[in-house]
């Protein structure tokens, strides 16, 4: 890995650690306080934490277990990450999954507004945000995040937020035995607004195009985007109507939020390469849809 891309991921693996505060903070500052379920798998391990203190009467006092036992079950999680996702993705997951552990046991829970409708809406935008841009930053919380992005690689009509939906509806079933209902009903309220928000900031579902036009040798350019970015690439020789000078037209196909990454690329081989960007293109076939 060059020096150049390890900058890159590590700045996008620091955010990752800053969206697993995020999420802290929305879940032990709106949801716990008002003894919601946060969905999701974090939401099944809230369960067992409910279970083991109301039924085994084990006292954990002010600290919450639930993080514990998350990064316990990620445990086959990251096995599953490593050999499906290949090795950044597998480092990162970690990185964000022990941060996110680290900052449930130590964000201290306090109920900042008293209004529960209000605490479902406020933690469920924020804890989504944070694992939003975790995706974005093409790494994973854990749990049903990994679950969401081989499901949305397997079927296009996926989305990570779809899967945090469908999978509460069997966790807040569970729920209805150990809680009141209208405590299921303002959990129920969370997730939308949780799987709304990650998918409104995880734009993998946004495809975009772009061209290429360069002047100069392709070949290092071509090599850099491929290896970096892992897309592939159709090109063609053009020549320009109004010099008749010959150029090069690369076309890839991406994600939206890999656009940055695929302007630094270019600008790094050739700063004044001509680079057109069109978003929302509808792809069928054999495209690789990441995170």
């Amino acid at each position: 890995m060059n020096r150049d891309v390890l900058k890159y991921e590590g700045k996008r693996t620091l955010a990752c650690v800053l969206a697993a505060l995020m999420y802290a903070i929305g879940v032990n500052l709106f949801v716990v306080p008002a003894q919601l379920y946060s969905g999701g798998l974090m939401g099944f391990c809230q369960v067992i934490r409910t279970i083991l203190a109301e039924y085994f009467h084990l006292n954990f006092g002010s600290f919450d277990i639930a993080g514990i036992i998350y990064y316990i079950i990620n445990v086959p999680i990251f096995i599953v990450a490593f050999t499906k996702m290949g090795r950044k993705f597998f480092a990162k997951t970690l990185v964000t999954v022990t941060a996110m552990t680290l900052f449930l046991s130590v964000v201290p829970i306090v109920k900042v507004v008293e209004d529960t409708v209000a605490a479902c809406v406020v933690g469920g935008i924020i804890s989504g945000a944070g694992i939003g841009i975790v995706l974005r930053m093409a790494s994973s919380g854990g749990g049903l995040d990994v679950v969401g992005v081989l499901l949305t690689k397997w079927r296009k009509d996926f989305s990570v937020g779809k899967v945090y939906l469908l999978m509460n509806l069997t966790l807040y079933g569970i729920c209805l035995f150990l809680s009141d209902v209208e405590i299921v009903v303002y959990s129920v309220i969370f997730a939308a607004a949780h799987s709304m928000a990650i998918d409104k900031v995880h734009i993998q579902n946004i495809n975009v195009e772009a061209h290429i036009i360069t002047k100069s040798s392709t070949v290092d350019l071509e090599k850099a985007i491929m290896e970096e970015i892992g897309r592939g690439i159709t090109k063609w020789t053009t020549l320009g109507a109004y010099t008749y000078e010959q150029s090069h037209m690369l076309y890839i196909t991406l994600s939206k939020y890999e656009v940055s990454r695929l302007k630094a690329v270019i600008h790094k081989y050739d700063p004044n390469a001509f680079v057109v960007i069109n978003e929302g293109v509808s792809i069928d076939g054999n495209f690789l849809k990441k995170l």
